[in-house]
């Protein structure tokens, strides 16, 4: 997947700058660095290297044959071969079999206009010579990061904070980001850093030296409720599921290195290794996490669907302890606070997967986001379909909380105090059950927050906020209460959360590269525009994949609701205790945004509370802040 980083400056950029940010990204390539420096000196690009496709003769930076467009990529295009042989027959001379290469040829030919054409996970960093200016990309579901930032006159870019920070941007805290992540979650096109901006995803990046600007490209497209939708039987829906997974898992399987499975006990990445077994002429491997039994434990479901898909299992036994002891490395890799442990057991599980030396894995990250498969979706559609009376809404709800009580989810109305919502009710007319669980744990912290801290946010909705970092009128207005949590989700949570802490950097900071087959795009605009009852029937999440990959799986898995990863913890355990370390630690007293008087309150009150499930993760997210402030010298 590598590494990129890139400096821009009309005063000349700095070797040693350009050095130090590449080598801040090692851990996401190891197997070779290279920089490119223009012979003005206004442009210097650098790469970190894992070398997946044409381990020869795939080194960066990248170049044309004139010598005027150079580029580095992160990332992998996929459908390669069709893009290789456009490019010969326009009389490219290709010099590698790397996908990266074709960038520097199809941008030649189509400009910008290039990332229709692309298919994949992947951020990239171009320079014209011709135009003088400077162009970066980002995916468009945002498996793949880029963060840039300014200083004096020299533009910043690169795969992580981190390597920023090692080529001269100062590390600072940005508050108005930390409490907008404290409240809720981060806007994509925001770092909790000062000066520090994401691009986000489905957007590229024009800089000319002077000015920048950033465009979206792509969004996902729900119907509107008055918008006619293709009559077909639901067979024909899941034979088009079908084709456009299986060919989204054919396609992620070209590599020239052995491509691996991520597997739970569920339907995602059971489809997955079902499909990626039938697509390959040898056993897989498959590699899965064990926790002490328990709700949360999945391996025994995971040994029958990899005995089914007749692929070769690997288990990693993780305790609270482990997950303890790896937590403050995998925040500081991650460079956001994180709720729950289940960032650690990633982080330990692709940790297994290089040292069994594996590159590369297939993974169901973005399933649920696309077929509606989390608790929260499926209760704004029950809580807001009109077609059945309320007392028939409250009895499904019921059996909602009931089925998700392992879980720490408590249902669409959680008892006690709540952030005010009242701003995404006006705008939406409902409020998504998600934001209504951050706003339950914003009510816990911000009785934390230092008082003048608090104070200078008064006027502040976050959630508002957040909406306002979407295009709510073409994204969301008009479509079903799913539709529009689902998009809200998709551009807020995935990129920020899931792909971050449960993606891209806990794999890369070990070298694994993971693909996402439910996030090609292609696919992705298929599903969206199926019928609600698809994706969720009655109280069946995720029903045309269920119908789709059937043929794949076993019973035990076909039939098995949606079983969040999350990670165990035990009152008064490893975790707690981490967290109660690092909350008393004279360093987080130095931090401005808290008042640790009642930080030591909170932390009592879950000694005497063992079995509240919401304090927990607050310690968590709070102490995660604490680690990066430590670690990062904030």
């Amino acid at each position: 997947m590598c590494g990129i980083f890139a400096l821009q400056s009309e005063q000349g950029v700095s070797r040693e700058s350009l050095v130090n940010g590449v080598r801040a990204l090692r851990h996401r390539g190891p197997d070779g660095s290279g920089t490119w420096i223009a012979p003005h000196g206004r442009v210097g690009l650098g790469h970190a290297r894992l070398s997946i496709m044409d381990p020869l003769g795939g080194a960066q930076p990248l170049s044309s044959d004139d010598d005027l467009v150079h580029a580095v990529v992160a990332g992998e295009f996929y459908d390669y071969e069709r893009l290789r042989r456009q490019m010969i027959e326009l009389g490219y001379r290709l010099r590698s079999r790397s996908d990266s290469e074709l960038l520097v040829h199809l941008y030649k030919e189509r400009g910008v206009d290039c990332l229709a054409e692309l298919r994949g996970e992947f951020t990239f960093v171009l320079w014209d010579e011709r135009t003088g200016v400077l162009f970066a990309a980002r995916d468009r579901f945002g498996v793949k990061p880029l963060y840039y930032a300014r200083s004096a006159d020299t533009l910043f870019l690169g795969s992580e904070c981190k390597a920023l920070f090692a080529a001269g941007i100062v590390a600072r805290w940005d508050g108005d980001s930390v409490f907008q992540e404290l409240n809720g979650v981060l806007t994509a096109d925001r770092s909790l850093f000062t000066g520090v901006a994401q691009l986000p995803p489905g957007h590229y990046l024009l800089s000319d030296g002077e000015r920048v600007k950033v465009i979206q490209y792509w969004d996902l497209h729900y119907p509107r409720l008055n918008e006619g939708l293709p009559s077909r039987p639901d067979e024909e829906w899941v034979e088009l599921m079908r084709a456009e997974l299986r060919e989204a898992v054919e396609l992620r399987l070209r590599a020239d290195v052995p491509v691996a499975c991520y597997l739970s006990g569920g339907v995602d990445s059971g489809a997955i290794l079902g499909m990626a077994s039938s697509l390959s002429a040898n056993p897989i491997d498959a590699f899965t996490i064990g926790f002490d039994a328990g709700p949360l434990d999945e391996s025994a479901v995971a040994v029958e669907m990899a005995a089914h898909a007749g692929a070769r299992l690997n288990t990693m036994h993780v305790t609270e302890t482990d997950l303890a002891q790896h937590w403050e490395d995998t925040i500081v890799q991650c460079e956001v606070p994180a709720f729950n442990a289940n960032c650690a057991a990633k982080y330990l599980l692709s940790r297994h997967v290089r040292d069994a030396g594996h590159k590369v894995v297939l993974t169901g990250e973005g399933a649920d986001e696309m077929l509606g498969g989390y608790a929260v979706f499926r209760s704004d559609l029950l809580a807001n379909d009109e077609a059945v009376s309320p007392a028939v809404r409250r009895q499904r709800l019921a059996a909602l909380r009931e089925q998700n009580r392992h879980f720490g989810w408590e249902g669409r109305a959680p008892a006690g105090p709540m952030a005010s919502v009242d701003g995404v009710r006006r705008k939406l007319g409902f409020v998504p059950e998600f934001i209504e669980q951050f706003a339950v744990r914003a009510a816990i912290i911000r009785s934390l927050l230092d008082p003048d801290y608090r104070s200078s946010f008064d006027d502040r909705d976050p959630y508002e906020v957040l909406l306002g970092g979407v295009d709510v009128a073409g994204g969301m207005e008009g479509r079903s209460a799913l539709h529009q949590s689902m998009y809200l989700w998709t551009k807020t949570v995935l990129p920020n959360r899931q792909l971050t802490y449960l993606g891209d950097r806990v794999e890369m900071a070990h070298s694994v590269e993971a693909r996402t087959p439910f996030l090609d795009h292609k696919l992705a605009e298929a599903v969206a525009r199926m019928p609600v009852a698809m994706k969720i029937n009655g109280m069946t999440e995720k029903h045309v994949l269920r119908e789709a990959a059937r043929p794949y799986l076993p019973a035990a898995v076909y039939g098995r609701r949606k079983h969040p990863f999350l990670a165990p913890a035990e009152a008064g355990g490893a975790l707690f205790r981490l967290a109660e370390e690092r909350l008393t630690d004279p360093t987080f007293a130095s931090m401005p945004f808290y008042d640790t008087s009642a930080m030591h309150a909170l932390l009592n009150r879950a000694r005497q509370s063992p079995g509240d499930v919401w304090l927990l993760p607050v310690l968590l997210l709070i102490s995660s802040t604490a680690v990066l402030h430590r670690r990062y010298c904030l």
